[in-house]
């Protein structure tokens, strides 16, 4: 069984940094590539960043590119995002989830909030 949970979020200034981590049990990374989405109010869940493959393959949406940094420990079964220099604009609700390429099944976590504010 697939479980997700994240941790890590809250409330930061502008130009701050966060470091969001997932949880992942009943995933293999190989067979499951991993992704952060996230949500703000009003709007459409969307891809912020995915790892996948033994090549830790990475990529970014453009909005985030050079600022969030996608990786994961194998060993202890941990997916995280570090996030600098953040801006208002990320305010939103993240989401780890799980895409397994076997079953095209995909897992979600329950998100964490993050507010990015003065």
């Amino acid at each position: 069984q697939v479980q997700l949970v994240e941790s890590g979020g809250g409330l930061v200034q502008p130009g701050g940094s966060l470091r969001l981590s997932c949880a992942a049990s009943g995933v293999t990374f190989i067979t499951h590539a991993m992704s952060w989405y996230r949500q703000a109010p009003g709007k459409e869940r969307e891809l912020v960043a995915r790892i996948t493959g033994a090549s830790r393959s990475t990529n970014y949406a453009d909005s985030v590119k050079g600022r969030f940094t996608i990786s994961r420990d194998s060993g202890d079964k941990m997916v995280y995002l570090q996030m600098n220099s953040l801006k208002p604009e990320d305010t939103a609700v993240y989401y780890c989830n799980a895409y397994s390429v076997f079953s095209r099944q995909d897992y979600w976590g329950q998100g964490t909030q993050v507010t990015v504010s003065s």
